[in-house]
């Protein structure tokens, strides 16, 4: 008899832990060591050193990343920044082309129209829902195709199985920033990506204390990404490393209510008559509802709505809500409230903004796991006169 696979929740708390167990100690120590004793002849990249991402703690969260993603193997960086980077100069070279999905989070943005340039990559921008016209933009040297589950801050969901298969068929790398759903909502590679990326200062560790990337994909694909990282010098710290670890084993509880909590957020708010759009992606009303529906377990817990007295009416907002905080970053604890404009999306100028529909009276929430009631009533009276 065939012993089934484990459930998502077995995964996160057992999958890539030692065995056996460390000095039987449940929970994987913090190896604070830079260096280990060599043993063995071994190729550079397997020298056990903290640099080269191999310490005890960087191989136990690299098992556990590659079973929550279904994937061969799995890798974490010094930030998110840090995997999207290396994982797209690994790939690409002088005198090759990239796809990328328009609306994309905004460091990531600017890395492809200020850093790749330099190095002579060129880039083109492409509308997630024009699928008709993806073919129009292949170029011989087109490598790569780049995209997110979910968008920031718009929240919009795309056809991302098309994308990975349009990706196959002309022998491109499909690259996917799954930040926002999570392995929980959407498992990228069990749809045909060959890399799926997060920052998992956010979702995936969950508590705002750390800041850390991670990857997943082929072996063959994730080690060439490590050695690259191995030279960049991106490693995660050991401490983090067990911060993330940690927070990892209660991803699922912690996803599944924020799911919840934003889709009531998101009704509420598009119930009120100051708020001239919502979005997020569970909602009937929106746009990207087939798409999420028929591809996530659930809608994330990222929403943003804009207002209909515009940047006036969103300062005042945020001025009046309570339990939110005014901060930057996402997928901890604690509800966030922002605006894009001022934030994640500062470095594009007003016209790249507006032609992204990011307008300057535009607030992104990240929930928390407060009482969605206390939320709401929050919510509630900030919106009022």
């Amino acid at each position: 008899m065939s012993v089934p696979s484990p459930r998502m929740e077995t995964r996160l708390i057992h999958a890539g832990e030692p065995e056996p167990r460390i000095r039987d100690a449940v929970v994987t120590p913090i190896f604070q060591s830079s260096t280990y004793l060599f043993t063995k002849e071994s190729e550079y990249h397997d020298i056990h050193y903290l640099r080269l991402n191999n310490s005890p703690n960087h191989e136990v969260l690299h098992a556990k990343i590659a079973a929550l993603e279904n994937s061969e193997a799995g890798l974490v960086a010094s930030s998110g920044m840090a995997i999207i980077t290396t994982a797209l100069l690994t790939v690409l070279k002088t005198g090759d082309h990239l796809l990328a999905q328009k609306g994309l989070y905004g460091g990531t943005h600017d890395f492809i129209v200020k850093d790749l340039p330099a190095l002579g990559i060129e880039y083109t921008f492409v509308s997630i829902e024009e699928e008709s016209r993806w073919k129009e933009h292949l170029r011989p040297n087109t490598k790569v195709f780049y995209c997110e589950s979910i968008t920031n801050p718009l929240m919009e969901v795309g056809d991302l199985g098309g994308v990975a298969k349009f990706a196959k068929e002309h022998g491109l790398v499909s690259m996917i920033d799954n930040t926002f759903a999570t392995p929980i909502n959407f498992r990228p590679l069990e749809h045909g990506f060959d890399l799926v990326l997060h920052s998992a200062t956010k979702y995936l560790n969950g508590h705002s204390d750390i800041v850390a990337g991670a990857g997943a994909g082929r072996a063959e694909l994730i080690e060439r990404i490590r050695q690259k990282l191995n030279h960049f010098g991106g490693t995660l710290d050991p401490h983090a490393c067990f911060l993330l670890h940690r927070g990892l084993k209660t991803l699922a509880v912690r996803v599944r209510y924020q799911n919840e909590s934003a889709l009531r957020i998101a009704e509420f708010l598009e119930s009120r008559p100051q708020v001239a759009r919502v979005n997020y992606p569970g909602l009937q009303s929106s746009a990207s509802y087939p798409h999420a529906k028929k591809l996530f377990e659930g809608f994330g817990g990222m929403l943003s709505f804009e207002l209909k007295g515009g940047a006036d009416a969103a300062k005042k907002f945020m001025e009046k809500v309570r339990i939110p905080l005014v901060a930057p970053s996402l997928g901890g604890v604690e509800t966030l409230v922002i605006l894009p404009a001022k934030t994640s999306h500062s470095a594009l100028d007003v016209n790249e903004r507006e032609e992204l529909g990011i307008r300057e009276g535009l607030i992104r929430v990240s929930v928390g796991l407060e009482a969605v009631e206390d939320l709401i009533a929050d919510f509630d009276t900030a919106l009022s006169p």
